[in-house]
């Protein structure tokens, strides 16, 4: 674990994409015009004939990776989460997930930590809309490491992804020997005062303030879930069992995310209290990442204090 070296998942995305690209001629790359912030611009230099940039039409852009799904290709069809979830909703509903095709939609600039963008471009629903999609796998990556691996391992699922990835660069949880499992939460640590359950960039806030919460007196677990659908009930109920509180931790909307996949997977197997902190059910607005996250109280100190209080 080094979390002072930080690395954006959507560069993890573009390097490890075109590496997987040398090695499976069926992948395609799509992108809206966005291949230098997505980072799928590094695929398209290396295999121009296998890159289409659809322009600004995130819509078409979902049909066509539709569309060549249906000749064995495999589609990463990419885009900001906004234009990808919110935009293209009913291209990926009826033509990608009601026929389960194998197109792997991967969303950067996601959450409120897109920034300066602002509440336009802060997607924080994408979470919910996708989980609710019949036949949709959902994943939330953390880290370099662990995105590089999802982008290796989406491609050897047959049917649709939904990848969350995020612009700002994120300090490294994992090492390259550390093992991933789809549908498998991971728990750091062993405390028992409380399980913080997390999500994407959220979970380097939850270990710093383990960090902190230890110096004074309280030993919590930290759980990195990185694949919110099909999420890991076995692990969720373990914690809850083991620990005095839960806690849900996302850089999404409270309704509808993580928070609420656990506390679902908890009323109907181990009725526990759960405090989830999130963004309150609002809108966005324009600033760093960094202030966002604290304006919000998403960030480490944040946590912290709901473990305290």
């Amino acid at each position: 674990m080094n979390l002072d070296k930080k690395i954006a998942t959507r560069q993890s995305y573009g390097e490890e994409l075109a590496k997987l690209g040398e090695e499976n001629k069926d992948i395609v790359v799509l992108d809206a015009d966005l291949s230098t912030a997505t980072k799928t611009g590094i695929f398209a230099e290396k295999f121009p004939d296998r890159f289409i940039n659809v322009g600004i039409a995130e819509q078409n852009l979902m049909g066509i990776a539709a569309g060549l799904s249906t000749f064995g290709k495999i589609p990463y069809a990419s885009t900001f989460a906004v234009f990808a979830a919110g935009r293209a909703y009913e291209q990926i509903r009826n033509s990608i997930a009601y026929p389960k095709l194998n197109v792997k939609i991967c969303a950067t600039h996601a959450g409120i930590t897109v920034g300066e963008d602002g509440a336009t471009h802060q997607m924080l629903e994408d979470l919910s809309l996708m989980r609710a999609l019949p036949n949709m796998t959902v994943m939330c990556t953390s880290d370099d490491i662990q995105t590089r691996w999802a982008i290796r391992e989406i491609a050897n699922i047959n049917g649709p992804v939904y990848l969350r990835l995020c612009r700002m660069a994120t300090p490294v949880i994992y090492d390259v020997t550390d093992k991933f499992e789809i549908g498998k939460g991971i728990q750091i640590g062993d405390g028992t005062d409380a399980s913080i359950i997390a999500t994407g960039v959220t979970v380097s806030e939850a270990l710093k303030a383990g960090e902190i919460l230890k110096e004074n007196g309280v030993n919590v677990r930290v759980i990195d879930i990185h694949t919110i659908k099909p999420i890991d009930r076995e692990l969720i109920v373990k914690c809850a069992k083991e620990t005095k509180r839960i806690i849900t931790v996302e850089d999404h909307n409270i309704i509808g995310g993580l928070g609420t996949a656990v506390c679902e997977v908890l009323a109907e197997e181990y009725p526990t209290k759960v405090e989830r902190i999130g963004i309150p059910d609002c809108f966005g607005r324009s600033g760093k990442a960094e202030e966002l996250m604290k304006y919000y109280k998403i960030d480490s100190m944040a946590i912290v204090n709901k473990v305290l209080n």
